[in-house]
């Protein structure tokens, strides 16, 4: 391999870069700058930080937002104030979640409570002590429980048994208490006209509760068990309880991972449950309902509106708005003598069954009929019950995208209300995981590589188990004083359904060059550039509207995207093996949250964030054989035989992770530290492997594209937060690194045989092989991020070479490796690669910049072109289920990977764009 001198590296993006970071934290606009290379910055004044949608904090008990600092700006243990724009100091709680090499911090997370208010934007400067809330939130562990309090509310959580929430109290007012799991199971399903399957009740079990942050702005405890019935305990869950100084309500992180045999445990039911004590007079009970848009069902218990007789234009206005009454003595007697005659409401019910219906009804009480009291298409997951004395507003967010939902209230008309969260509507079909086909006679591994020749689909008996897969829920809840009124329950659904989230701008996230310089500000500053920006709106919006036409939506589905579009039937190919699902399949996570990083569009944050919380569970096995792999692209999430890194790497999460601190994202990526061990489960390979191969854990078969770069990303992202393996990670990662640098051919070697003691690879000789797939699952970025961050010899030259020689002539591929690879498709995609070489090889630029646009104007097969329609077709009549729009030019691997070429082509020679 021919070395390249260091000298030939770009020093002048440093330069240009930290002038533009310098002008950002003082306040002055920064233009892009070429990715910076090495060098110290410093950051000597502060961020803007604003809100991703407008709104302010609103009704949510808190936000957490997370900030980069270039390398050598911020020292270790630097406090942080922040201030809104008047001046106003705002309390904040600050840790860091990511260090650079040299010990100066990379990642800051930031937490503020309700005290942040609605300012439109803030200033977050190192260097300055912080202001400390009114009321710090405090976090004791006493007589068996954990309580919290907020200044506000105080929480007691159960350490064991079945109460994850002992109680809630206002003041002196038990608001709630007996906060619990409910698990509902079936053993068989009815296929035919009859049902007469029982259902099993499993209530949720404490094994371990933790207190991970305990104030003065935040706390948070983490809870962990199973469902139990008896003798038997499955379903583990993870609760997250998240509390903020002065908040009147709380958060609820709710995950759980299937481990049952799908032929035998159905899922019923599964929520979260409140007992909710009911201490007022009937006609002072309330029930609220969020419907659709900030649409609310505001009943009493004991409604006094519309009767025969009036009690009174102001006594009735009182009851609507959820006031007092006064003494019915005061009322018209007629209303007064009579009031047991009118029917109390206590039992609510709302379900929503699909995302395009809801329904609400009610009863006077068990053994009596149900009364329909209204629907309509998509329900907030918002509801309130309680009394003027107080009472208990829930929420559950993405109520209608993660069908079938429901919300329970039942016994309001008694001393204790009960309220349930249903994540899975018992009125609904039960969960069914059962694998979707017999396997059509695809017994031996010939027969099901015939398989994959016509639907795509790697079929293998046994792989396609939802064992171990998971799924995470976002639930919030408030303890009121009183009934409160429509615009503050409002304001609480919006909470729930949108929590608040504070960001960093483009310019300082481009500026800190925290992900390898991959990407810069949205630029429309020439023809050419503004071309580029409409056609990456266009191919997000496309995305954005198709979830909707196609109701990509459901409690395990929502997130994810289909892969390939089915033009003769006008749908994409939903039911065809391989085409169906995504399953991250050539990086579209990465394509919006880099899209997301240079714009601060809300509406990518979040159509990202859903891919996020979608593609690192329910994509991704989390116990048995296969923890810390993830299945491809297919029919089911998890129906394919491909247990694979290149899924569940997490390059994918770290943007996330980043950007919000959340810790269930940095639970799954902790989760990945040691899966290098998973290829001694299951060889990747194995299907078409034609040499003997048995894995032995000192020479690990170990591909250095897709396999090496999730093992990389999982390493670097344990060793920069400092996590409990961290040092193990950073010698993996460096010997890996130094090992792969040493091999003739570097990554165009293809493979290795890994030790997995000492992290190294095996020395080879001059064996060329290169694949389309190597580096289309986050390698670019990864090795991108590691140039950055660390200076192991010879790895920069082993990257740069397979950046140069991957579009290189045959002619160019023989001269330096020997050999030559066939079949390097995707050039389009592989031009951000020679893209890279350009932006870091002083002495080529031009020769590469060059070239990176001719590969990703000149499309091969898998690309789009200045001659792609750019623009959809109306689908009417009967030509689909339903209308809308299509574009049978568009494909997600195709879309992914231009995405991500424009992006980051942009960033890194977007001065020589051919106009």
């Amino acid at each position: 391999m021919s070395p390249i001198p260091r000298r030939t590296v770009l020093r002048a993006a440093a330069v240009a870069g930290a002038a533009a970071h310098s002008s950002l934290l003082l306040g002055a606009p920064a233009h892009a700058a070429r990715p910076a290379a090495d060098g110290p910055k410093t950051a000597d004044g502060p961020v803007r930080i604003t809100w991703l949608e407008e709104g302010g904090l609103g009704a949510a008990p808190g936000s957490t937002f997370g900030v980069p600092w270039p390398k050598g700006g911020v020292r270790a243990g630097t406090e942080f104030s922040l201030a809104a724009e008047d001046g106003r100091k705002v309390p904040v709680q600050t840790w860091a979640t990511a260090y650079w090499p040299d010990g100066t911090v990379k990642w800051t997370a930031h937490a503020v409570g309700p005290e942040a208010g609605d300012a439109a934007a803030y200033r977050l400067t190192p260097g300055a002590a912080p202001a400390a809330p009114a009321k710090a939130v405090t976090v004791g562990r006493r007589g068996g429980t954990v309580e919290v309090d907020t200044g506000a509310i105080t929480v007691r959580i159960g350490q064991d048994g079945k109460a994850l929430v002992k109680s809630v109290r206002r003041g002196g007012t038990e608001i709630a208490r007996n906060g619990r799991l409910v698990l509902l199971r079936q053993g068989e399903i009815d296929d035919g006209d009859q049902g007469s399957q029982k259902w099993e009740r499993f209530d949720g079990d404490i094994e371990k509760v933790t207190v991970e942050q305990d104030g003065p702005v935040r706390a948070v405890v983490r809870i962990e068990g199973r469902h139990r019935r008896g003798s038997r305990g499955w379903l583990p869950f993870g609760i997250r309880l998240y509390f903020h100084a002065g908040a009147e309500s709380f958060r609820m992180l709710h995950t759980i991972t299937y481990d049952g045999d799908e032929h035998k445990d159905f899922i019923r039911g599964l929520g979260v449950r409140f007992t909710v004590p009911m201490r007022d007079e009937h006609h002072d009970r309330h029930i609220r309902l969020g419907g659709e848009g900030r649409g609310l069902l505001s009943e009493a218990v004991r409604g006094i509106t519309g009767l025969r007789r009036d009690p009174g234009a102001e006594v009735r206005a009182r009851q609507v708005r959820g006031e007092k009454l006064p003494d019915p003595a005061t009322w018209d007697q007629r209303v007064t003598s009579r009031l047991q005659y009118i029917p109390t409401w206590g039992d609510y019910t709302l379900g929503q069954l699909s995302a395009d219906g809801f329904t609400v009804r009610k009863r006077t009480k068990p053994g009596h009929g149900w009364i329909a009291a209204g629907g309509g298409r998509r329900a907030s997951g918002f509801g309130y019950v309680g009394g003027v004395s107080g009472g208990l507003s829930f929420g559950l967010r993405d109520f209608w995208r993660k069908h079938p939902t429901q919300l329970d209230v039942r016994g309001a008309a008694d001393d204790e209300a009960e309220v349930t969260v249903w994540l899975w509507s018992p009125e609904a079909q039960p969960m069914d995981l059962r694998f979707y086909h017999d396997g059509l006679g695809q017994d031996t591994h010939e027969k099901q590589l015939e398989g994959l020749n016509i639907t795509y689909e790697d079929y293998e008996p046994g792989f396609g188990t939802p064992y171990g897969i998971a799924r995470t829920s976002e639930l919030m809840f408030w303890a009121n004083a009183a009934t409160p009124d429509a615009e503050t329950l409002a304001r609480q659904a919006e909470a729930v359904q949108t929590p608040p989230q504070l960001v960093a701008p483009p310019e300082h996230l481009a500026a800190t060059q925290v992900f390898g310089g991959l990407f810069a500000p949205v630029d429309r500053s020439t023809p050419a550039k503004a071309k580029l920006e409409d056609h990456l709106d266009f191919l997000f919006t496309y995305y954005k509207e198709q979830v909707e036409q196609r109701r990509w939506y459901g409690f395990w589905d929502y997130g994810d995207i289909m892969h390939t579009y089915d033009p003769d039937r006008h749908q994409w190919r939903y039911d065809v093996g391989g085409y169906a699902w995504d399953n991250s399949e050539l990086s579209p996570d990465l394509w919006l949250w880099y899209a997301y990083l240079r714009s601060g569009r809300a509406d990518i944050f979040r159509f990202a964030e859903a891919m996020t919380r979608h593609t690192g569970e329910v994509d991704v096995y989390h116990l048995g054989e296969w923890a810390g792999l993830g299945t491809r692209h297919g029919v089911q999430h998890y129906a394919d035989s491909a247990k694979q890194q290149r899924i569940s790497t997490a390059v994918y999460r770290r943007p996330y992770y980043f950007l919000t601190a959340d810790e269930r994202c940095g639970d799954l990526m902790h989760a990945l530290v040691d899966s290098d061990e998973t290829f001694l489960a299951l060889d990747p390979l194995r299907k078409i492997r034609t040499e003997p191969y048995e894995p032995d854990p000192r020479a690990l078969a170990i591909g250095l594209g897709t396999d090496w770069s999730g093992l990389a990303a999982a390493w670097l992202t344990e060793w920069e937060r400092r996590g409990p393996k961290a040092a193990k990670a950073e010698e993996k990662l460096k010997a890996t690194m130094r090992t792969i640098a040493r091999m003739p051919n570097g990554f165009c070697t293809g493979e290795g045989l890994y030790d997995i003691e000492t992290g190294e690879f095996a020395e080879t000789g001059k064996k060329v092989s290169m694949s389309h797939l190597s580096a289309m699952f986050g390698q670019v970025e990864i090795c991108a991020e590691l140039i950055h961050l660390t200076d192991v010899e010879g790895f920069e030259e082993a990257w740069l070479q397979y950046c140069r020689l991957y579009g290189a002539t045959r002619e160019e591929q023989q001269a330096e490796l020997g050999g030559y690879a066939t079949n390097l498709i995707l050039q389009q995609g592989h031009s951000r690669l020679t893209a890279y070489a350009a932006s870091r090889l002083e002495d080529e630029r031009d020769k590469y910049a060059t070239r990176a646009w001719r590969e990703f104007y000149t499309k091969d097969r898998w690309g789009y072109s200045e001659s792609s329609p750019w623009r959809t077709e109306r689908i009417t009549g009967p030509m689909a289920l339903v209308e809308g729009s299509g574009a049978s030019w568009v494909d997600t691997n195709t879309t992914a990977l231009y995405g991500l070429a424009a992006i980051q082509n942009l960033a890194l020679i977007g001065d020589r764009i051919p106009e």
